[in-house]
């Protein structure tokens, strides 16, 4: 996993949904960062639990290559409106979805030519 600054992280973000444009797929997570990187034991005290600074850590993928970034809860509002724009601007490759008809299903003849029921879920 690389480590990179917010303004990095967006543009090799930028460079990845380009390069997946045409095939492949770019998961994105966000959650919750508060700095540690070891577990915290279950019967240990817990100390530290609560941070006055929150922080997202944010991560890409794209295959094996993967990229994450933390943001300090005052960077936040700047990132959010800059992240937000790009897969906006990059989900121009999607595929639209076959609809289901809500009807029921036309009977099926049996290979002796008796007609099975139709099943609905």
């Amino acid at each position: 996993v690389v480590w990179l600054q917010s303004e990095q992280f967006l543009t090799h973000l930028t460079r990845l949904f380009r390069k997946c444009r045409t095939s492949g797929s770019v998961y994105t997570t966000l959650k919750k960062y508060d700095g540690r990187t070891k577990p915290v034991p279950k019967k240990g005290s817990a100390e530290g639990c609560e941070s006055s600074d929150n922080k997202c850590l944010l991560r890409a993928s794209e295959g094996k290559k993967q990229m994450s970034t933390v943001v300090n809860s005052k960077e936040v509002n700047t990132f959010q409106l800059a992240y937000s724009n790009l897969p906006r601007g990059n989900m121009d490759g999607l595929r639209r979805g076959t609809k289901r008809t809500k009807g029921r299903r036309p009977k099926q003849q049996h290979s002796k030519g008796h007609q099975l029921p139709a099943f609905t879920n």
